[in-house]
């Protein structure tokens, strides 16, 4: 056989074998960006494709793409763990099934000091609205101070431009993200930006994948977490190598390797060098779906398990 007729024959291999894998659609938030890189590593460099599967993403805002997810149109949905415990509460039937974050980047950034919750008292505090999990955050940050909205501070709506009023001094401090917000800040004023820590009264892990009745009956969701974790994996070690693979998919326009190199210390702890990355900290959820039932996010008597799961997690992927 000559050596043109055995490339051509390996060629129809692995078409036939790509042929043969079944296609995964999975929704990232936004669009084309740096956050997700662990997902498009994973795509890049064949890790979907290892498991049996052609991956697809969509991108748009997540109140568009859940809705998607419970019609069918979509496998699974990149979103912040909030996404899935209201949707499970609204009567939907998903579930969150593989962190990105094991702590979410949610923070209060100031340009100046942030001893502890106590130095918002009679400050001025920017957030997007009340809506999302940057506010179900900051609402567990002041219930665990005793501090009350209107009474000892306020929370005051900037929409998405957070760093701006903090920078002009319309606000003296903004919730934002500390893999985004807080580089931004630093990058326009030139100054240190210091952030309070909001994870020891709100514990909750940040985004991830979530999954319906649907796509997680069979062997698909555990083949979509081990080629996603594999995706986390390679990120964690090696930050900038996989901010090359995935650029070429966000783009110049789609972020750093700044916010990657921020981004990454988030997504291990010491849960998961015993359980695996994309692990979910059981007692982290427990403590923070309480705090939504203390600001009456949620009612009582719910249980954090009745919302994510760990059992696709392959423990072995560190």
């Amino acid at each position: 056989m000559t050596r043109a007729a055995l490339v051509t024959l390996l060629l129809a291999a692995v078409s036939g074998a790509s042929a043969q894998n079944r296609t995964v659609t999975i929704g990232l938030g936004y669009f084309p960006n740096v956050q997700f890189t662990p997902f498009y590593v994973a795509d890049t460099l064949g890790y979907f494709r290892a498991e049996g599967l052609n991956v697809k993403f969509q991108h748009g805002f997540v109140n568009e793409l859940m809705p998607l997810l419970l019609q069918g149109k979509l496998d699974f949905v990149v979103g912040d763990p909030e996404d899935a415990i209201f949707a499970k509460t609204q009567g939907a039937d998903v579930k969150y099934v593989m962190t990105m974050y094991q702590k979410s980047p949610v923070t209060v950034f100031s340009l100046s000091p942030l001893a502890s919750a106590a130095a918002l008292k009679g400050k001025t505090i920017g957030i997007p609205g009340p809506f999302g999990s940057s506010y179900n955050a900051v609402r567990a940050l002041l219930d665990d101070a005793g501090l009350n909205d209107g009474r000892d501070l306020k929370l005051a709506t900037v929409g998405f431009t957070q760093v701006e009023a903090v920078q002009a001094g319309r606000v003296d401090a903004a919730v934002g993200y500390v893999n985004n917000d807080v580089l931004n800040l630093a990058r326009v004023s030139g100054k240190k930006v210091y952030t309070l820590d909001i994870s020891s009264a709100y514990p909750m892990v940040g985004a991830g994948l979530i999954g319906s009745a649907r796509s997680l009956a069979g062997d698909l969701p555990g083949k979509v977490v081990r080629a996603s974790q594999r995706g986390l994996k390679f990120t964690v070690a090696d930050p900038a190598r996989a901010f090359t693979v995935a650029r070429p998919v966000f783009g110049a326009q789609g972020g750093t390797l700044e916010i990657l190199k921020a981004s990454t210390p988030l997504m291990t702890s010491a849960w998961t060098q015993q359980s695996g990355l994309g692990s979910s900290n059981p007692a982290a959820w427990t403590k923070a779906v309480a705090a939504l039932v203390t600001q009456g996010s949620l009612k009582a008597g719910v249980r954090a398990t009745d919302f994510y799961t760990n059992a696709y997690i392959s423990k072995t992927l560190k």
